[in-house]
């Protein structure tokens, strides 16, 4: 930059937001490979877990760096590991509140706007954060950018850190960091084999908050959480022929109602909710025929279950409808309407042989959690839930909540959605929310029969239902089932529970990223 718009510059720093995110990305696949970088769904998840300990710097209204931390124990901070180990992927999903270590997931710095010190402020934002709380320190795997040119010199990244620190051998990012008051702790050899400057290796630094004091309590900026309890309400729906497009949705209205008048937070509608309109089609023999009717009404479904979103004041998991994508495929579209207006969809990303067959509908390939006034939600449709990767990847961009609207034929499909959604509380220590559909539709392939027992499941453990059953339905009956669940409840059972499977996964063995 020249000497004038560094004068120009009006330089700022605060915590990072939802706003950010595509500002933050940008600037992430500024510096570094697309592949190789935050993901969105990784800053969004970081937000969610730790929303203090994200920073970013702006000239103006451009982020110009941004960095990411996590709170984890002494024991995990100290020892041997490795970057996707110790964040979750960099999903920031092993932050621990009750951790003594801050823990530097990531700086960056636009390269515009270098010389201006603002990885210094960044810097100096986690020391002020970590004296506030009250930890122990900041620790991180801090990068030997010069570590492959210097290997034949070196021999060892311990010999080539030790020429460092006897100045034989410059390296500017040591450099930086142990003017920061940073110690060097050992080698952190395999930490991110894709790190081809540092040979994959990373030197574990450590900076002492030197007003830490074990006697005094913890201080915690986070707050209580707005919303503890969360009542949700699913719809076991019934397929019947309608004769207008405004009938059916009267009666997807009245579920809503009923759901909106006990004061449910959410209300979710299975998979193929919108069915009964190929009632409405010509030729009803076809199964294509009738898909691509259905994407005809996608503009009028939309539209009709925002409005009532919006005007009972909840939130609606709308199921699926077949909706045509830029591409001209169609996809088992899951539409969620937030009660602020906003509408958010899901694809089903696996589809069973006979929807590809008889239907043409093609799996989509994005998958994100979504934020709404209750929390962080995810869906997987139907098929999806039999798939764990899936939850729980969304587990780690921060979900409490998992809907699963379903549609499936008889009792052998349904218990395969079931046992395989309870696995998926169980396993990711979330709740998961099943609505399915009943009735009969005569003469519509693979609608002609339904079978759904709806339920409301939890992780088993003594703060919720000894059998994991929140809420369950009486099989093959249109009605509707609706559960408190305790988010606390749920956070606690995470940290302290009998088993605490999202705390003792082996990141350094295995983890799940999305390659999209």
């Amino acid at each position: 930059m020249s000497s004038n718009s560094i004068q120009k510059a009006n330089i700022s720093l605060r915590n990072f937001t939802r706003a950010d995110i595509a500002q933050v990305y940008a600037l992430n696949t500024k510096i570094y490979d697309e592949q190789y970088c935050f993901s969105k769904e990784n800053l969004a998840a970081q937000l969610k877990n730790f929303p203090e300990g994200q920073f970013v710097v702006l000239d103006g209204d451009k982020i110009i760096g941004h960095c990411a931390t996590c709170i984890v124990s002494e024991d995990l901070a100290l020892k041997d590991h490795t970057y996707d180990e110790i964040t979750g992927g960099g999903f920031g999903s092993r932050h621990n509140p009750e951790g003594e270590f801050l823990y530097g997931m990531e700086v960056t710095v636009d390269p515009d706007f270098r010389g201006m010190r603002i990885g210094q402020r960044l810097y100096d934002a986690r020391k002020q954060l970590c004296t506030q709380l009250g930890l122990k320190g900041i620790c991180f795997g801090g990068r030997m950018p010069n570590y492959a040119k210097r290997r034949k010199q070196a021999k060892t990244p311990e010999k080539y850190v030790e020429m460092v620190l006897d100045k034989q051998i410059k390296d500017n990012v040591i450099g930086f960091q142990i003017r920061n008051n940073f110690k060097f702790i050992k080698v952190l050899r395999n930490y991110s084999p894709l790190d081809l400057e540092s040979g994959g290796n990373a030197c574990l630094m450590l900076w002492e908050n030197p007003l830490y004091d074990e006697t005094q309590p913890r201080t915690s900026l986070s707050p209580n959480l707005n919303i503890s309890n969360v009542r949700v309400c699913s719809v076991q729906f019934q397929m019947r022929k309608v004769n207008s497009f405004e009938e059916f949705m009267g009666q997807v209205e009245y579920f809503v109602d009923v759901a909106s008048d006990y004061r449910s937070d959410f209300v979710c509608f299975p998979e193929f909710l919108t069915m009964p309109l190929i009632s409405l089609s010509k030729d009803q023999t076809s199964s294509s025929e009738n898909i691509e009717y259905l994407t005809t009404l996608t503009d009028a479904f939309v539209e009709a279950m925002s409005e009532m979103a919006i005007s009972y004041n909840i939130n609606i998991i709308g199921g699926t409808h077949p909706t045509r994508v830029e591409s001209g495929e169609i996809y088992n579209m899951a539409f969620v309407f937030l009660r602020d207006g906003s509408i958010h969809t899901q694809p089903k990303i696996h589809i069973t042989p006979s929807e590809q067959y008889w239907c043409n509908i093609h799996g989509g390939n994005s998958l994100a959690a979504i934020e709404t006034d209750c929390g962080t939600i995810g869906v997987n449709v139907c098929y999806d839930s039999e798939f764990p990767e899936l939850a729980r990847n969304l587990t780690d961009q921060g979900i409490n909540i998992l809907f699963v609207p379903f549609s499936t034929d008889d009792r052998q499909g349904y218990n395969r959605v079931r046992y395989c959604s309870a696995a998926r509380a169980i396993e990711n220590q979330i709740y998961v929310v099943m609505a399915g559909t009943v009735g009969n539709m005569p003469n519509v392939k693979n609608m002609d029969i339904n079978y759904a027992e709806s339920c409301i499941l939890t992780p088993c453990d003594f703060p919720f239902a000894r059998d994991g059953i929140a809420a369950t339905s009486a099989p093959n009956t249109e009605m509707v089932v609706m559960s408190d669940l305790n988010i606390e409840t749920l956070i606690a059972s995470r940290k302290s529970g009998t088993v605490q499977n999202l705390k003792d996964r082996r990141l350094d063995l295995y983890q799940i990223k999305w390659k999209r």
